[in-house]
């Protein structure tokens, strides 16, 4: 097949449209050098052409310059109105959440009695409590419950926020499968790979099982299976960390609502219901707004987002740029201001509002050739490491890495100790960080315009990548911008970087401390020996990324964008109970 060519089948019972397999070998080679030059152009604009869309489901883009052919989907829904919003010159539908949506749930979840919420990691208690006041809200006759496995500490955490075994809401995860309609299955990606056979196999004929992930396709894919042939199969998932799901959803309670963005997907729909389930599932957690995907590019995009701009490569860039300040005679705390309290306290909030480009056009003359500068020697290390995580991702490398890392945490090997992960925020950088914090008043970040160009050429990086990929704007503006400054920052202001990284999923959290090293190692072996050297501005990547079609799709992403600004709290009871304060 052509490079970047998915293939479609259809089963006339559900249908069910699988992706494409890995390429083999010999097609990989010829793929990544054709999209290296697929990344150029993106970077220079010149990107994939938009296509009509067929009613009935998915159409694949034609593409004069980007050898990935972009997924375009439309998709029809019997409850919720769907509105055309224009993405630079790219068209896409999305649906508009908000409180005044409720009165759809009824229609959406009319074949669901029972929804079974499985695990209580990142997104669980978030999930399942949106889940249950929407629908409460609403007066819909569906019940929540939660399924556990036996012994687990979580009992005691779900019964705190109301999930009870005298109630009929709190059990055992298998019972919970098994009475379900539909299996909101947010279980860590390493336990979905090991319990899915036994999973599928408990839940009731024409129930839906409901992901919040990608992975388990990714699984299935590796090992040459498939989901059962008589069960819908969607997804929601939320552009943000649990904790965020659930601290906007309460915000968001005056305003018509308030919330994190979501994705969803209808890779099997047995009933003709798949997708008002799946948008009633969205609109009950909170989103904004939700928009259309598949199962195989949301699980790309989002396992390599987190280790990218959203977690790992922030990481990466705040050590280094700490490290390089230091050395340069800055002040310890003058040098985590210039770093962690300006990409959290002056450079996210101002992208979040206005833009990736109103950073570079906030500052001064002199400020914005800092920008460039530092733009310029730091875009190639960045789309470097990022290409290759990327195809990690792809073509299952990232996903075994999952796997196999969640095997070591209790390990069976003689001689080896268990590997739990450690700690990541133990250095002296850290430790600074706690009293920069107990210090800051409203105007103390400084907005630094070196800072900013690291900052916004790696987000820009992540971006091409994308869009190379195939992948549409509205994910491509989650996933790179929308995520990073409205979801996670936040996270690292109030606290610093373990509260924003470890408050995620076991998935984010191990690609964070994979891939945050190399992007520090890249940064700091040739972006900033570069600048030493005096490399200069490179003209031509100045002038694409100030004419770069992105800044379009984030202007109307942002007409879509909550009246609320999150508001963190170290209390709150979203957050990781070992990550907790009780004051």
């Amino acid at each position: 097949p052509p490079a970047g060519s998915e293939s479609l089948s259809r089963r006339c019972s559900c249908h069910l449209v699988t992706m494409a397999s890995l390429c083999t070998s010999a097609l990989r080679t010829t793929r990544v050098a054709a999209l290296s030059s697929a990344a150029t152009n993106a970077r220079r604009g010149v990107l994939s052409v938009p296509c009509k869309t067929r009613k009935s489901g998915l159409a694949l883009c034609s593409s004069r310059s980007v050898s990935t052919m972009a997924v375009d989907l439309d998709f029809d829904s019997e409850v919720f109105t769907k509105e055309l919003v224009q993405l630079d010159n790219t068209e896409e539908y999305v649906v508009r959440g908000g409180r005044d949506k409720f009165v759809g749930l009824a229609k959406a979840f009319e074949t669901v009695k029972t929804i079974g919420v499985i695990g209580w990691g990142s997104q669980a208690p978030a999930q399942s409590q949106n889940l249950r006041d929407s629908i409460q809200e609403a007066g819909v006759d569906t019940k929540v419950m939660i399924g556990l496995r036996p012994g687990s500490k979580s009992f005691e955490e779900a019964r705190a926020v109301g999930f009870t075994e005298e109630d009929g809401t709190l059990g055992e995860v298998f019972d919970v499968i098994k009475q379900s309609d539909l299996v909101v299955l947010l279980i860590s990606d390493a336990a979905q790979a090991k319990l899915y056979p036994q999973i599928l196999e408990a839940m009731k004929p024409g129930a839906t099982l409901g992901l919040s992930h990608g992975f388990l396709l990714g699984v299935l894919n590796a090992e040459g299976e498939k989901f059962r042939s008589d069960i819908s199969v969607v997804a929601v998932c939320p552009k943000g960390m649990g904790p965020s799901v659930r601290r906007l959803y309460e915000q968001g309670k005056e305003v018509n609502g308030a919330g994190i963005n979501a994705s969803f997907a209808v890779h099997q729909d047995c009933d003709g219901k798949a997708t008002d389930i799946a948008l009633g599932w969205a609109v009950a957690l909170g989103a904004p707004f939700t928009f259309a995907t598949t199962l195989e590019m949301e699980y790309r995009s989002d396992i390599f987002g987190e280790r990218g701009i959203l977690l790992g490569a922030v990481h990466g860039i705040v050590e280094s740029l700490y490290r390089r300040y230091t050395a340069k005679g800055m002040a310890e705390e003058d040098a985590f201001n210039n770093t962690v309290e300006a990409i959290t306290g002056v450079i996210s909030p101002m992208i979040s509002k206005t833009g990736i480009k109103s950073v570079y056009e906030a500052l001064s003359e002199e400020g914005k050739k800092e920008f460039a500068v530092a733009y310029s020697a730091s875009y190639k290390p960045a789309i470097d490491i990022l290409m290759e995580c990327y195809e990690d991702v792809q073509y299952g490398n990232e996903i075994r890495s999952v796997v196999l890392a969640g095997s070591r945490f209790s390990s069976s090997t003689p001689g080896i100790p268990d590997l739990p992960m450690g700690v990541i925020d133990q250095t002296d950088m850290w430790k600074i960080g706690e009293g920069v914090r107990a210090k800051r008043t409203d105007d103390s970040a400084p907005f630094n315009p070196f800072t900013a160009g690291v900052y916004c050429a790696t987000m820009m990086a992540q971006i091409d990548v994308l869009i190379a990929k195939g992948h549409s704007f509205s994910e491509v503006c989650n996933e790179s911008v929308i995520e990073a400054v409205d979801s996670l920052n936040p996270y690292m202001h109030a606290r610093g970087v373990a509260f924003m990284v470890d408050n995620c999923s076991t998935t984010a959290r191990l690609g964070s401390r994979k891939w945050a090293p190399r992007f520090d190692y890249n940064l700091s072996q040739q972006a900033y020996p570069a600048v030493d050297a005096d490399s200069g501005v490179d003209e031509e990547l100045m002038a694409a990324f100030l004419n770069h079609r992105v800044h379009n799709a984030l202007a109307e992403c942002a007409k879509l964008r909550p009246p609320v600004d999150i508001a963190v709290t170290a209390t709150s009871q979203g957050v990781r109970p070992e990550l907790r304060q009780t004051a």
